[in-house]
C-alpha cells in the first residue's frame, strides 16, 4: 500500500497572524484570503491546472488546531486510503489519534510523531 503521496498543506502559527500574513502577501506575492491561507494549485509545466491543490496557512499562536501538539507547525500529507493508513498504524505502535473528519473536502486523521509533532493525513475526495 502507497502511504503518502504528497504534501496536501503547511499551517503554521504565528504571534499576530494578520501581520505575517500581510508580510507574506506584500514580500512573497502570495494571495492570502480571508481565511488566513490561499490554495496553491497544481500545474504543469506549462502552467495548465492538473487537478490538486496545496493550501499554505498561518493562524493566530492561540489556535488549538494543532493540540495536542506544541510544535508552531503542522503538515498535511495526501493519502490514497485513510482508513488503511490509520489501521497500520496503529498496528505499528504509532500514536493515532482517534478522531477523524469527513467532509466535501475529503477525509482527514491525525498522527504524534515521535517528537510530539501532530501530522494531519488527508485522502482528497475522489479525482482530486
Amino acid at each position: 500500500m502507497k502511504r503518502v503521496t504528497g504534501i496536501g498543506g503547511i499551517f503554521f502559527k504565528a504571534k499576530d497572524a494578520a501581520a505575517l500574513q500581510a508580510w507574506y502577501k506584500r514580500h512573497l506575492g502570495i494571495d492570502v484570503q480571508d481565511w488566513g491561507g490561499t490554495a496553491f494549485t497544481w500545474a504543469d509545466s506549462n502552467g495548465q491546472p492538473i487537478g490538486g491543490t496545496t493550501i499554505w496557512s498561518v493562524a493566530s499562536s492561540e489556535t488549538e488546531q494543532f493540540a495536542p501538539s506544541q510544535a508552531s507547525f503542522m503538515v498535511n500529507y495526501r493519502v490514497q486510503d485513510l482508513d488503511a493508513l490509520m489501521a497500520l498504524l496503529k498496528a505499528e505502535g504509532c500514536q493515532v489519534l482517534e478522531k477523524t473528519d469527513e467532509s466535501e473536502y475529503g477525509k482527514f486523521g491525525w498522527v504524534i510523531d515521535p517528537e510530539g509533532n501532530k501530522v494531519e493525513l488527508w485522502q482528497p475526495p475522489a479525482g482530486q
